[in-house]
């Protein structure tokens, strides 16, 4: 799937260090572009786990799957087909693609409407999709005709068919790289990889320790456009790793700075001062959406939400020309041992 900016790979993964034994055991490392950005797959190579040539040929044949059925930059793609679809129609949908749609449709419901997958007109209309006009302030009269066009409300499964009511269109970018850490993590298992630190585009998940006893660490970086800075270094076990922010892809028109993120409840860019939220959970999809959705309610709103779902979260908000960092108390619970600053 490609997009048409880079994602702003916020937390990265730290070098691995090439350590080992005397048996053959070691870190390999494979990657490529992807998604409009890039790819890496680390792992610990033990006797009997496949080399990374055919690591690389199977996580590859997840990423084109991927990019066939979800990319809203191809034509052909499944999601672009049903788009085009006329309003009250419906199209057979692969498994995969319903989850996603039905992940999101649970988070638009836990969230009341902070979280959408169906904002691509509107994305569009502010030139942040992929068939954006030039990045300009729309007029009130573009915008509620973009607002009638979205909605989860207007869309449903059946089956195995995927159903809309309004002529809407899909945008699964919010969740398809967090859900692809978890098809490729899932593979790695199936072939006896255990211990590995995927990164799709900068949604991470890691398990198990490099040969030696060492974490996998990923740093979480300071949300600046000017440079990359290491924010907070973490131990990754278990957990996917998710960062929204609003800092690397954005227009500014007569003095006003315009975010890529979307409010749903609007329909227009997100207006408080909340630079970018990071967040931990078992599943990479459901982080993936949840740091957009904490994106979008904002830096206390969106913190309150976190703490009363129990949700780890970290939040960098501007202060000045500085920037304030709070987190919640999962996130200090699941970090605080082993963490480096």
């Amino acid at each position: 799937m490609r997009h048409a900016v880079l994602q702003p790979v916020i937390a990265v993964a730290l070098a691995a260090a090439l350590t080992g034994c005397w048996f053959s055991e070691g870190v390999e490392e494979f990657g490529g572009p992807t998604m409009g950005s890039t790819y890496s797959v680390k792992y610990v190579r033990a006797e009997g786990t496949p080399g990374p040539d055919r690591l690389k040929t199977e996580t590859e044949a997840i990423l084109a799957e991927v990019d066939r059925q979800m990319s809203t930059y191809r034509d052909d793609s499944l999601i672009s087909q049903f788009n085009r679809a006329p309003a009250g129609s419906c199209m057979a949908m692969p498994d995969a693609l319903l989850q996603l749609v039905r992940a999101g449709q649970a988070l638009a419901q836990e969230s009341g409407g902070a979280f959408d997958l169906t904002l691509e007109p509107l994305l569009n209309l502010w030139g942040f999709g992929p068939q954006a006009r030039v990045e300009q302030v729309p007029t009130a009269q573009q915008l509620a005709e973009a607002r009638r066009h979205t909605g989860h409300q207007h869309l449903r499964i059946e089956g195995a068919q995927l159903c809309k009511d309004v002529d809407l269109q899909l945008d699964l970018n919010s969740i398809a790289a967090g859900y692809t850490v978890e098809r490729i993590v899932a593979r790695l298992g199936e072939l006896g990889v255990s211990r590995y630190l995927v990164d799709v585009t900068g949604e991470l998940k890691a398990a198990g320790r490099k040969p030696g006893g060492e974490p996998w660490r990923i740093a979480i970086e300071a949300p600046r456009d000017d440079q990359r800075v290491a924010q907070r270094i973490l131990q990754l076990d278990g957990y996917g790793i998710s960062t929204s922010g609003d800092y690397r892809n954005y227009f500014e028109e007569n003095g006003t700075r315009y975010s890529h993120t979307l409010d749903p409840q609007t329909g227009a860019p997100i207006t408080h001062k909340l630079a970018s939220v990071t967040v931990a959970d078992r599943s990479t999809l459901r982080a993936d959406g949840l740091s957009t959705l904490l994106m979008v309610l904002g830096p206390e709103r969106g913190l309150a939400y976190a703490e009363g779902a129990g949700i780890a979260a970290f939040f960098v908000t501007r202060d000045g020309e500085g920037f304030v960092t709070r987190t919640t108390a999962a996130f200090e619970q699941l970090f605080a041992a082993g963490e480096e600053q």
